[in-house]
């Protein structure tokens, strides 16, 4: 199967649209919805219904969620309501849309893509996605090899969940310039290029669009660039991973 719909449901935003795996193009304009609040699983699930309808789709679907996924389990849920924690999604949400469904975390499926097709297509070494949001997402990778549920995000930073500092949300919560958030993603990375000492950063998410304006800040020994497929990576990766995709 060649064509597959990806969604990726975010903590602000939920998008979809239909993914030529052969190219990991979309095929149509993608939608988007926003996340309803709170971000319950009914909720989410209603609106992966109605983007699901949207395009009149009857095949399998890959969901990114972000979340930790073991099995289409969910064990975390920082950025969605935490009645997710525990909750069998990859059941519940092939039951409700009637389908097979195959569920991952939504920066490993950012990652999966820009390791298929984007950026980082045939780089070896470690490469660590990083996706900047409405939190981090995280997605590492071994000689092209997915080392699923980082949730890099989550790393202690000056006393601090590292997200609640530089997330791309927190830039305008604490109304911060450009600069001033880049000296946060500055301080962040330094602390992962401490841990891992990756080859390359892949920066993706709604800041990997607005990179002239916060780049500069960054001074890192590590290669770092910005995902090729911006927003659409989390769409196409989640695609990947549906049941019956083409690998």
């Amino acid at each position: 199967m060649s064509e597959v719909l990806g969604v990726d449901i975010g903590g602000t935003g939920i998008k979809a649209a239909p993914v030529d795996l052969e190219s990991g193009t979309l095929l149509t304009k993608r939608k988007r919805i926003h996340t309803p609040k709170p971000a319950t699983p009914d909720a989410v699930l209603s609106v992966v219904k109605e983007l699901v309808d949207h395009f009149s789709w009857d095949g399998p679907v890959g969901i990114g969620v972000p979340a930790v996924v073991r099995r289409g389990e969910i064990l975390t849920a920082a950025n969605l309501d935490k009645s997710w924690i525990g909750y069998d999604a990859g059941a519940e949400f092939a039951a409700a849309l009637e389908r097979s469904v195959d569920i991952l975390n939504d920066a490993d499926a950012a990652g999966l893509a820009e390791v298929k097709f984007g950026v980082a297509a045939g780089r070896p070494g470690v490469v660590m996605m990083l996706t900047f949001g409405t939190g981090i997402g995280s997605g590492l990778f071994v000689d092209g090899v997915l080392v699923p549920n980082t949730e890099l995000g989550h790393l202690e930073l000056d006393g601090h969940d590292a997200e609640k500092k530089a997330a791309a949300s927190a830039r305008k919560r604490d109304d911060l310039s450009w600069d001033e958030w880049g000296e946060r993603v500055d301080a962040y990375l330094r602390h992962v290029e401490a841990l891992f000492s990756p080859d390359l950063f892949v920066i993706g998410g709604g800041a990997s669009k607005r990179t002239e304006k916060w780049l500069d800040q960054v001074d890192i020994e590590t290669e770092i660039v910005a995902a090729s497929m911006e927003n659409n990576a989390g769409i196409v990766g989640a695609a990947m991973i549906a049941p019956g995709a083409e690998k």
